[in-house]
């Protein structure tokens, strides 16, 4: 009998910690995240002015500052233009990551392609909406970068899901 407990409780699998960790972490950056895309509208606006402030600032600029401002206000006026299929594109993908990563944490593999929809699918979305607008600047290379690397994180781990 001792033996039966024993091999029940061995066979029981844990959560890996590596595996523990990304969840973690996806949790933070979805609540992180989450009030980004709620605050959009705020953080537009705050943009839009201080474009407004760095272009009538009187400084002289040089042609590569001036195009540099150019494209970021065409990018800030198409997101402005598409804010209520972005926010939603954003929320549906939080929304997506989070479930996702609460069922890694029960080693279901479905979680992992939750997942990966949530965050391919606003990367999509915000493609179609915005175009080559949206890469303005290092940070929107960024922006690619972190679910890149979080999907391959979360890919070394696929041998703990097991159901």
């Amino acid at each position: 009998m001792n033996d039966t407990l024993k091999d029940e409780f061995l066979e029981k699998q844990t959560l890996p910690q590596r595996l523990n960790v990304l969840t973690i972490l996806t949790f933070i950056g979805c609540a992180i995240f989450g009030l980004f895309t709620i605050f959009t509208p705020w953080i537009l606006k705050f943009s839009a002015s201080m474009l407004d402030k760095a272009s009538s600032s009187g400084k002289d600029l040089t042609s590569k500052q001036i195009d540099d401002l150019e494209k970021g206000r065409a990018a800030l006026e198409l997101s402005q233009i598409n804010m209520v299929p972005i926010l939603i594109l954003g929320l549906v993908g939080i929304i997506l990551c989070f479930i996702g990563a609460l069922m890694m944490r029960k080693l279901k593999k479905d979680g992992f392609w939750l997942y990966i929809a949530g965050q391919i699918v606003p990367l999509i979305g915000n493609f179609v909406l915005l175009g080559t607008a949206q890469f303005t600047s290092a940070w929107s290379y960024i922006g690619l970068a972190f679910p890149l690397l979080f999907i391959y994180l979360y890919f070394t781990q696929m041998k703990y899901f097991t159901k």
